[in-house]
């Protein structure tokens, strides 16, 4: 699962963080990074491939986030991590440190989706939320968010870690990569207003 930026023609204002830092920052992490996962692509894929089985169970820590495409308006769906705290919810769009180099703000499709509409449905473990998301900038909120998204860590982390990390996944090691993902990423709440469906919507994988 990947909440990677995509490829798209944006330009770098999606994080607070001086690009020279988020650089920096990459240069010193790039190289504990396995090949799987260096563009984009390997992360849509990777969700792609994950998608039915989130969707029809997410584990903890992991959902299925639905958007509607800014271009087609067509309902968009990608697994993420996320952490849900009573009726908040956070997560990061990832900037992986081979992209981040060179690329150090760039913005996934799916937060370019939550910018023209922030109206989202959220399948996590519990059910599916119907939910306002928008990207955090209050220092306060951001240190929450910060908390809830870094000391968190699941029995699927160790699988995910394994995906991004050289070397066997550790507790400390897994902390690590969330504050790296954090700290050079572009967080984001999803205030929850609903009680709990069912059953989620949306029939697509996030490609546009």
């Amino acid at each position: 699962m990947s909440n990677s930026a995509t490829d798209d023609p944006a330009p770098a204002d999606g994080n607070n963080r001086p690009a020279v830092e988020v650089r920096t920052a990459a240069a010193a992490e790039v190289l504990k990074h396995r090949r799987l996962l260096r563009t984009a692509r390997d992360g849509q894929i990777l969700s792609a491939v994950m998608l039915p089985l989130v969707a029809l169970l997410p584990p903890v820590g992991y959902g299925v986030l639905t958007t509607t495409g800014r271009k087609t308006g067509k309902q968009r769906r990608k697994c993420i991590r996320v952490i849900r705290r009573g009726d908040r919810a956070y997560l990061v769009q990832l900037v992986p440190p081979h992209l981040a180099l060179t690329r150090p703000g760039a913005v996934a499709s799916w937060v370019w989706n939550i910018r023209t509409n922030p109206h989202v449905r959220l399948r996590i473990r519990g059910g599916t939320f119907d939910g306002v998301a928008r990207e955090i900038i209050d220092p306060a909120e951001l240190e929450q968010a910060r908390a809830a998204i870094c000391e968190s860590v699941n029995p699927v982390d160790y699988a995910e870690a394994s995906l991004h990390l050289r070397g066997l996944p550790t507790r400390t090691k897994i902390e690590k990569l969330h504050r790296y993902w954090f700290d050079t990423g572009h967080p984001l709440v999803i205030e929850l207003v609903n009680e709990p469906r069912l059953s989620g919507g949306g029939n697509e994988p996030d490609f546009n």
